[in-house]
């Protein structure tokens, strides 16, 4: 989980396809999870919990991001299988996060303790 949340951080589209399980690998293509990873600015990543049982691995985690001055969060439950001795993600149960408008003054949702306009803005 935390090897896609870099990926997406530093915009390596292939390696994010790549780590999709190879049912999923032909629904998703390096163009679209780029144009995802350029519209929004990364900042924190939080692992809630994580499970197994002898099928697969789960990961609840929230990525937390940035578009223009609202704070985002991807909330989701993921399904790992492994394949080939690696662990490739399968699916996700998503949460309905709510979006929150950041002012310049307020601080910064990476916790930095910073103000907004000083950190992220």
């Amino acid at each position: 989980m935390r090897s896609r949340y870099s990926a997406y951080c530093i915009k390596n589209a292939n390696y994010i396809l790549n780590t999709y399980a190879s049912s999923q690998q032909k629904m998703h293509n390096t163009t679209d999870i780029l144009q995802f990873a350029n519209e929004v600015s990364f900042i924190k990543l939080d692992v809630i919990k994580t499970s197994d049982n002898d099928l697969y691995s789960y990961v609840e985690f929230k990525a937390h991001y940035l578009v223009e001055d609202k704070h985002c969060q991807l909330h989701e439950n993921s399904r790992f299988v492994q394949e080939c001795g690696l662990w490739k993600y399968l699916d996700g149960e998503l949460f309905d996060p709510p979006e929150i408008k950041i002012g310049r003054n307020d601080l910064c949702p990476c916790g930095s303790s910073k103000k907004f306009k000083k950190c992220h803005g």
